[in-house]
């Protein structure tokens, strides 16, 4: 649809102006991964912000999206199924789930969402993904940072860290066992509560999607301001639970072995690699980012205490959290 335009002009003025009211067409958000840990809640952040989102999955009759959300049926290995998906899209949000062939995924992605005319992007990327460049799936993210900036898309690029929620897996080690069972290393890493990064990843979107001109490229560092390791861990959890807790150890070997236990082999081992990296280097992001999201969502990123909180209180039936 063609925008309107109104010429008005302003009483009394010595030379006639004109104003310009445009009526845009209907623009719309794809989320692609958008039954995932972080795809679910960008998703039900953007339904709350009086926006047209339409939510990618394979398998969208199972899902459930808040209401006002258009679910769509797309898988990033399927190139026909994503360029039905993006027909009529003017803003995406490009996640690939971990996989053997998520660079592959996100470059198509990427292509075909050029090639629909797409204009407005924001890319989930990961915290040193240049850095730990023989993990395969931050290799992809760097790999796909370097493309969207060689050819000249303006694009937000959010870099997540460690996700806190990857900690509610292990229930039965830290609250049962008593023990960190994570290889985070003496170094220390940087942790993300996966809700404020959505919501970032959100907002951005939405600046994006909103603005009257085209935004100028950006990366974001998304993480809490501290940078933890394994006892430091250990620690925080003998607080919250009132036993001791402590840290697993360095031992990669036993990792790999329990993160088998409830994903394919190769991803246990990319897992492995991931741990062995941050037992040499740790993980850490820009601090300059910090007062950008805290204007982003207007208030500071969540600690790791403050999850943990919430999950401990879960775990022992107390409701003490705020």
């Amino acid at each position: 649809m063609e925008a309107l335009v109104r010429n008005v002009r302003s009483n009394g003025a010595r030379h006639a102006r004109a104003r310009l009211i445009v009526w845009r067409p209907v623009m719309t958000i794809l989320v692609t991964g958008s039954t995932g840990t972080v795809g679910t809640d960008v998703v039900r952040y953007l339904a709350t912000q009086d926006c047209d989102v339409r939510a990618m999955s394979r398998a969208p009759e199972k899902a459930e999206f808040p209401s006002g959300v258009t679910p769509v049926k797309g898988d990033l290995g399927d190139p026909a199924s994503v360029r039905a998906a993006l027909e009529g899209v003017s803003t995406l949000f490009l996640l690939a789930a971990v996989s053997q062939s998520e660079f592959v995924q996100s470059m198509s992605t990427l292509n075909l969402a050029v090639e629909a005319g797409v204009q407005n992007f924001v890319y989930l990327s990961a915290v040193n993904a240049h850095d730990l460049v023989n993990v395969p799936h931050f290799a992809s993210k760097a790999a796909m940072e370097r493309a969207i900036t060689e050819l000249g898309i303006a694009a937000t690029v959010v870099r997540g860290g460690y996700y806190m929620q990857s900690d509610a897996w292990f229930r039965e080690h830290i609250h049962e066992k008593g023990v960190y069972p994570m290889p985070v290393g003496q170094v220390g890493v940087v942790f993300v509560d996966t809700r404020d990064l959505a919501e970032v990843a959100g907002r951005c979107l939405l600046e994006r999607e909103r603005s009257p001109e085209p935004l100028a490229d950006e990366t974001l560092d998304v993480t809490s301001i501290e940078r933890l390791n394994g006892p430091a861990l250990a620690d925080i959890w003998t607080d919250l639970l009132g036993h001791d807790v402590r840290y697993v150890g360095d031992d990669l070997d036993a990792a790999e072995s329990l993160l088998g236990n409830f994903m394919p082999d190769w991803m246990a081992y990319e897992m492995r690699t991931m741990y062995a990296r941050f037992q040499e280097s740790g993980m850490t992001a820009s601090a300059e980012d910090q007062k950008r999201l805290e204007a982003l969502i207007g208030r500071p990123m969540r600690r790791y205490a403050e999850f943990a909180r919430e999950l401990a209180d879960r775990w022992t039936g107390s409701h003490t959290s705020d």
